[in-house]
C-alpha cells in the first residue's frame, strides 16, 4: 500500500518563523496521528523560497521548475496544512498568490486543515472569516477545528507541547488524520441529464 502523502504550506517570511514553526508541530501532530494505520511521506513547502516565483507565474503564467514541483505536491498530497501569518486582519499576500495559481480543481474533496499566526488573539477569527471561506470556494474538506497560534501560545524557546495551543494541535491533528484515513471518492463524471418523461417512456412496454 502506497504511504500518504501529507503536504504542508507555510507562508511565514521571517527566519525562523513561527509559521513554520506551527506547520510543522501540526505536520507532526498528524504523522502521529497516523502511525501505527498507514505510512505518512511528509513534505514543506516554504512560499518565502518560491515569493519571486509565485510572482514570475502570475506575470507570465509560466512556473518555474520548483515552483511546479511545489505545485505537483500540492495537488498530489493526500491531505493539505496551510499556515499563513495573519496580515491586517487576513491571510498574507504570499499565502494568496501561491493559491490563485493552484488550479482550480486540484483541491475538490482534500482534507485540509487551515492554521495561522499572529501578534495578538485578535486576529484569530480570520481563519473563520478569510482562510475557511477560501478553501471551501475551492471545495476543499476542511477539518472543523483551526489552529490559531498567538505569540503568547508559544512557551520558552518556541515549546508549546503543553496548554491550550497543545491541545488545539492535538484535536485538529486527530481529525486530517481521521479525514486522509477515510478519503471522500473522486467526484464521478456527471452523466448526461434526460428528461423526465424520456425516462418515463422508456420504462413503458
Amino acid at each position: 500500500m502506497k504511504p500518504l502523502k501529507l503536504v504542508a504550506v507555510s507562508a511565514g517570511l521571517g527566519r525562523p518563523s513561527s509559521t513554520r514553526l506551527l506547520a510543522d508541530r501540526l505536520a507532526e501532530a498528524a504523522r502521529g496521528r497516523l502511525a501505527g494505520e498507514r505510512d505518512v511521506e511528509v513534505r514543506v513547502v516554504e512560499l518565502r523560497d518560491l515569493a519571486r516565483d509565485i510572482a514570475g507565474n502570475l506575470v507570465t503564467g509560466f512556473p518555474s521548475p520548483a515552483l511546479a514541483e511545489a505545485l505537483r505536491a500540492v495537488t498530489e498530497a493526500d491531505g493539505l496544512i496551510a499556515v499563513t501569518p495573519i496580515f491586517t486582519a487576513s491571510y498574507s499576500g504570499l499565502f494568496k498568490s501561491f493559491v490563485d495559481i493552484v488550479e482550480n480543481t486540484a483541491l475538490v474533496g482534500k482534507p485540509v486543515l487551515i492554521a495561522a499566526t499572529g501578534g495578538t488573539a485578535r486576529h484569530s477569527l480570520a481563519l473563520e472569516h478569510a482562510m475557511r471561506p477560501l478553501f471551501a470556494y475551492l471545495r476543499a474538506v476542511v477539518v472543523p477545528t483551526a489552529v490559531y497560534a498567538a505569540s503568547e501560545d508559544w512557551g520558552s524557546g518556541g515549546d508549546e507541547r503543553t496548554g491550550a495551543l497543545a491541545g488545539r494541535i492535538a484535536r485538529a491533528a486527530g481529525e486530517l488524520a481521521g479525514l486522509m484515513l477515510r478519503r471522500p471518492p473522486a467526484a464521478e463524471p456527471v452523466e448526461e441529464l434526460i428528461p423526465f418523461e424520456q425516462r418515463l417512456a422508456a420504462l413503458r412496454p
